[in-house]
């Protein structure tokens, strides 16, 4: 199993804490099996829980100029037209992508452009599915000019009641990849994905998707 970079310090921290664990019981438990045997798979399931946040599995991404690719791991919990206050001003049609703390947090581009636009905005950490969560929780904004048309889509990764630190890697200007890392949020949450009115969407409401891989929709 690969681990993402971004879990290294997570991974560390986990195990300097099972290994304190561990020592407790060996010196304390004295010859009691059943509070070792409990000591054992405390740690064993902090390790293994830990590990499984941050694996980072191989994407068999189609490419493919018209295609707009998940940018995440989970299940699709919005698909409906709204107004988009912060960059595009207007109405845009939104899906989004709800990661829970099982899922790969992985967050990918999903189509290939320039970035026009990225900004990390500090806030709130109401559950991922609250209403206000999108424009009030800690949240990034990215938007990619896409390669061929030269349409926009907003990108934006909203931080849950879980997830304490997002990740982004985007630059202004610079020139993406479909499919590539586009950053990482911390156990779980919601990436939202703000698309042109007339976007053919080939996702359903509670479908599971695929970061990298599952087509959101298509380029008119």
């Amino acid at each position: 199993m690969t681990i993402h970079k971004e879990g290294y310090p997570s991974i560390i921290i986990t195990l300097i804490v099972v290994a304190i664990i561990n020592l407790i019981t060996f010196y304390f438990a004295g010859n009691i099996a059943l509070v070792k045997i409990i000591g054992y798979v405390i740690s064993a399931f902090l390790l293994i829980t830990i590990l499984q946040f941050f694996r980072s599995p191989k994407r068999n991404t189609i490419f493919n100029d018209n295609y707009i690719l998940s940018p995440a791991d989970g299940k699709v919990v919005v698909i409906e037209e709204t107004e988009e206050p912060e960059y595009f001003k207007g109405k845009r049609l939104q899906v989004s992508v709800f990661m829970s703390p099982i899922n790969v947090h992985i967050n990918h581009y999903p189509f290939s452009g320039v970035v026009k636009y990225a900004k990390y905005h500090p806030g709130l950490f109401l559950v991922a599915w609250h209403p206000k969560s999108s424009t009030e929780n800690e949240r990034t904004s990215i938007v990619i000019q896409h390669d061929k048309t030269n349409e926009e889509v907003l990108v934006r990764q909203v931080a849950g009641a879980l997830a304490r630190r997002i990740v982004y890697y985007s630059k202004q200007n610079e020139s993406v990849k479909q499919g590539s890392e586009l950053g990482f949020i911390k156990f779980g949450s919601r990436v939202d994905l703000y698309l042109p009115l007339n976007t053919k969407i080939k996702v359903k409401l509670n479908e599971k998707v695929t970061g990298a891989e599952t087509v959101i929709g298509e380029f008119a």
